[in-house]
């Protein structure tokens, strides 16, 4: 709106000035274009090959990422009860499942620390690529290991398969996101 309304201006501007008419005091003909580039670059914000711009990755990523937080809780929660709630802990599981098999994804290039926004993300990530997608597999395959255990409805096997999900989780912070302070 802020390009139309200033392309409009700046055309009128030129107008009155070519028929010899009265400039707008204040106002030349030169100093409209270059406010109007100006706004056009800081308005358009880049859209990534994902098909949503570098703050709504960023946002996305997140939640997500406490999605699969609360998921692990409540497996935690359940394995140390006296009396695990299956079904919870096999909801969270198929989260869990779900997420890793997307988790590769969330990290396109552009969405670390150099974007400017608020991430726990550090660059390790996109410089240690073939190490972050090691990590990523570790994930994988202990949130499958789970998901399985989960289905079984036994409660001793997902003891034993949620210790290695939840260490998968805890090795890929330690390389490669940052210290909650």
């Amino acid at each position: 709106m802020k390009f139309v309304v200033a392309l409009a201006l700046s055309g009128a501007i030129l107008a009155v000035a070519a028929c010899g008419g009265a400039e707008e005091p204040g106002v030349t003909a030169d100093a409209v274009p270059d406010a109007v580039e100006t706004d056009v670059a800081e308005t358009e914000p880049v859209v990534l090959a994902n098909g949503m711009t570098v703050a709504e990755t960023i946002s996305t990523r997140q939640e997500n990422l406490k999605g699969m937080g609360g998921a692990l809780k409540t497996v935690s929660d359940n394995v140390r009860s006296g009396s695990p709630d299956m079904a919870a802990i096999q909801a969270a599981a198929v989260t869990l499942k779900g997420h890793s098999e997307n988790i590769g994804t969330w990290f396109p290039e552009g969405t670390g620390p150099e974007s400017g926004l608020e991430t726990d993300a550090l660059p390790a990530i996109w410089e240690q690529p073939d190490e972050f997608a090691a990590a990523v597999e570790r994930f994988q395959v202990a949130a499958l290991a789970l998901s399985t255990a989960a289905e079984s409805g036994d409660a001793a096997a997902v003891g034993a398969a949620f210790r290695p999900t939840g260490g998968s989780c805890g090795g890929c912070h330690d390389s490669f996101r940052a210290d909650d302070d």
